[in-house]
């Protein structure tokens, strides 16, 4: 088991009756919950006998498993009927941390728990592993290009397991099993082609006509897909940033993948080093970094606040904006391994743009993340190397400290 930073932030809901750890296949949540909560009863619903007598005897089944420790039910999400039962035994007996669910897909448990359990579970998501984690465990043996061509599977380190032959087979399971029961889909191979498309379009704005157009399908069908990819963890989208200037920005949101090995699989990329000479490289590596950001929020307990700001025109643009208690903290992304002067174009435009309407800007609170090796600070910004990158959340949360 490999030190998850999600392990200290499930203390603080510790008080909570049922504590859920969302995140896609394959991620660790399984190892996780086992080592986390080691005297509580583990009980798999992807077992299919165990599936039938939790859907056909719930109350029998609670009744069977009663202990004084706790349940852990793995991949709740095959028996979302099971919440209404739980919600009884919660209110009667009021016990803490005593239903631990885990589940890979999040728009089934996040309707079925509003319903049920509303103030009584605490939801945490748990992503492949970061690059704080990567970093914390020795895990990262080579340059940049091999982290983001590897992705960031705990199974890809501990069974040493080798990127074409794990994501091929992740992919295969991952429509077998979930997509069949998230959404009706008639022809899995257009399914497969519309996530292969998704990844080419890594780090652009999202079209769903264009997007259905070349994959041969509807808009309405196209959207449908982009939300079951959206609640089965696979992809995310970044939303474009309103409260300054929501008359000038783009409405839009970017498509990203939460793991860059499965976009680099998808992009049948091979090698390190057909990645970093690949036309995508930029993008990928970008998209590498704002997972990365969101998996930090993620492991905090917190929902990233995290956008993309650009104006109509496409003349400004500023890859993330991170929103924290309304200040805002730009942050470029550069596959380059040099820093260059204007790579700090955007935030020296943004900056003016903020000064302009009279709100706190300030540069040195403004960031570039490159693929090199050092921390720099310029006139318009500090260069993080991508490696200190891990630690941006925690620079940003003293910068608000030392502020207040």
């Amino acid at each position: 088991m490999y030190t998850r930073s999600l392990a200290k932030t499930l203390k603080l809901y510790a008080s909570f009756p049922v504590i859920a750890i969302l995140g896609p296949r394959q991620s660790g949540k399984t190892t996780l919950v086992q080592l986390y909560y080691p005297k509580h009863k583990f009980l798999s619903l992807e077992n299919p006998a165990t599936r039938e007598f939790a859907t056909n005897e719930p109350k029998k089944f609670l009744e069977t498993y009663e202990n004084e420790h706790g349940i852990i039910l793995d991949e709740f999400q095959y028996v979302p009927s099971l919440l209404s039962y739980i919600q009884l035994d919660v209110d009667s007996k009021k016990r803490k941390s005593y239903f631990i669910l885990t589940g890979s897909q999040n728009f089934l448990m996040n309707q079925a728990i509003s319903q049920s359990l509303a103030g009584r579970v605490g939801l945490v998501t748990l992503l492949p592993l970061s690059l704080s984690e990567l970093l914390q465990n020795d895990l990262i043996t080579g340059n940049v290009e091999d982290v983001v061509f590897r992705g960031c599977y705990p199974r890809l380190y501990n069974e040493h397991f080798d990127p074409q032959r794990l994501y091929p087979s992740y992919l295969q399971t991952y429509v077998e099993r979930d997509v069949r029961q998230l959404v009706h889909v008639g022809d899995l191979t257009s399914f497969q082609k519309f996530i292969q498309l998704c990844a080419a379009r890594v780090g652009n704005l999202l079209n769903l006509s264009d997007l259905a157009t070349v994959c041969g399908i509807s808009v309405p069908t196209a959207k449908r897909w982009l939300s079951t990819l959206e609640a089965s963890y696979i992809i995310f989208l970044l939303e474009p940033h309103f409260k300054n200037f929501n008359k000038r920005i783009t409405k839009m949101p970017k498509l990203y993948f939460y793991d860059t090995g499965l976009v680099c699989n998808l992009l049948r990329i091979s090698s390190k080093e057909q990645l970093a000479l690949h036309p995508s490289w930029g993008s990928i590596f970008e998209n590498f970094i704002l997972a990365d950001i969101a998996k930090q929020y993620f492991n905090r307990g917190e929902r990233p606040p995290i956008y993309f700001w650009r104006d109509k025109n496409g003349r400004i643009e500023v890859d993330c904006l991170i929103d924290v208690a309304g200040k805002l903290f730009p942050v470029e992304i550069k596959s380059s391994s040099e820093v260059r002067t204007d790579f700090f174009k955007g935030l020296q435009q943004w900056n003016s743009l903020e000064k302009s309407i009279e709100t706190t800007a300030d540069t040195s609170h403004s960031f570039l993340i490159y693929a090199g090796e050092e921390i720099q600070k310029h006139i318009g910004g500090i260069a993080l190397p991508w490696k200190k990158s891990a630690d941006l959340v925690s620079l940003i949360e003293n910068i608000i400290k030392q502020q207040h």
